[in-house]
């Protein structure tokens, strides 16, 4: 095995589903859209460069099978695949990092219309209750014991959980700021904050001081 490889998020990803069970690309490609792409979305060739450089680093090993008549490849972990994997997850990583179109355009909304940032709300909040279909089937399943992989349910409820609040919170917001911007002129230069909202999001905004606050006093 190649000494300290250089690993990506993606290749710790793709580890972390080989450690669940072995996959051929195309199962993994199917795999990372349907569980991580709303985590950790990456390009589907990146996700077929990874497991072999998972192999070439001796981290996961390749099994040429066959289908009928169409050959495949299928990858499974290695135990210093699994080495590897544990000791990523006890470094510290960084942050969630926000990109939203949406956001941005509302932002700059001065430079166009109220209506046109009426109309980024709405799709913002379509966005969310689409995103959250899926969601929610996911959480009835697993309610119900019929979730994939029930054994990982403990660990998939943790990221649901964020992934429903996520998405909550992505429509609550769009519902907040459309009635916001419902006051507002035909330009959005001539809008004027209002200032029981300015006050209520500085409310909001405190949650981290009285969290500190709290955590202060636990000790």
């Amino acid at each position: 095995m190649s000494r300290q490889p250089t690993l990506t998020t993606t290749s710790y990803a793709i580890l972390g589903l080989l450690a669940v069970r072995s996959w051929s690309t195309y199962e993994l490609t199917r795999q990372m859209d349907r569980s991580l792409g709303r985590i950790w979305p990456r390009a589907q060739s990146k996700i077929y460069e990874e497991p072999k450089k998972l192999v070439q680093h001796g981290l996961a090993r390749a099994e040429q099978q066959s289908v009928g008549k169409r050959p495949r490849t299928v990858y499974t972990i290695t135990s210093e695949g699994r080495e590897a994997l544990a000791g990523w997850l006890r470094e510290p990583s960084t942050g969630p990092a926000l990109e939203s179109e949406q956001l941005l355009k509302v932002f700059f909304a001065e430079s166009g219309t109220t209506a046109d940032t009426k109309a980024t709300l709405h799709a913002a909040r379509t966005w969310a209750v689409e995103r959250n279909e899926d969601n929610l089937a996911a959480a009835r399943a697993y309610a119900a014991g019929e979730g994939p992989f029930p054994e990982r349910a403990a660990q998939t409820l943790l990221v649901g959980r964020f992934l429903t609040d996520y998405y909550r919170l992505v429509g609550e917001w769009a519902d907040w700021a459309s009635e916001v911007v419902a006051q507002w002129p035909d330009e959005p230069q001539d809008a004027t904050a209002a200032q029981d909202e300015l006050m209520a999001t500085v409310q909001r905004a405190a949650w981290s001081e009285e969290a500190v606050g709290s955590g202060s006093q636990a000790d």
